[in-house]
């Protein structure tokens, strides 16, 4: 069945771009509230996330440092599947906003919308704001 694409935008109030950066790019931020565990490849091209049991791979597919960075599912099957973070400074309040593009099955929209919330509130407490 085909994926469905979606949009979803989080204000990240007075965090700052290299904090947020950080915890959607590095290994050490990204494992304090994306997944369990996350490692890199000897080849350093190829990321393991592992939640529980349950391991996947992604490629970064595109980086503009500090401000988007995409990374794509390794699953075999040929699919462009993949995960975007975008951090936009709001030109009037100076707030930063963390945009987020993934893909769900259609019936399952609003339970992965529900998983980034819950992901997106433990970075939140992570970066204390």
């Amino acid at each position: 069945m085909l994926k469905e694409k979606f949009h979803i935008e989080f204000l990240m109030g007075n965090a700052t771009q290299s904090s947020l950066w950080r915890m959607v790019s590095q290994i050490d931020g990204l494992s304090e509230w994306f997944a369990d565990e996350v490692s890199m490849d000897e080849t350093e091209t190829v990321y393991k996330f592992t939640w529980g049991k349950t391991v996947n791979e992604a490629r970064i597919i595109s980086r503009k440092p500090q401000s988007n960075i995409r990374y794509g599912w390794l699953d075999g099957e040929g699919k462009e599947l993949y995960f975007e973070f975008q951090l936009r400074k709001l030109d009037l309040s100076g707030s930063m906003t963390l945009e987020i593009t993934d893909f769900a099955e259609p019936g399952e929209k609003g339970d992965a919308i529900a998983l980034w919330e819950f992901q997106i509130d433990e970075m939140k407490r992570r970066l204390g704001i």
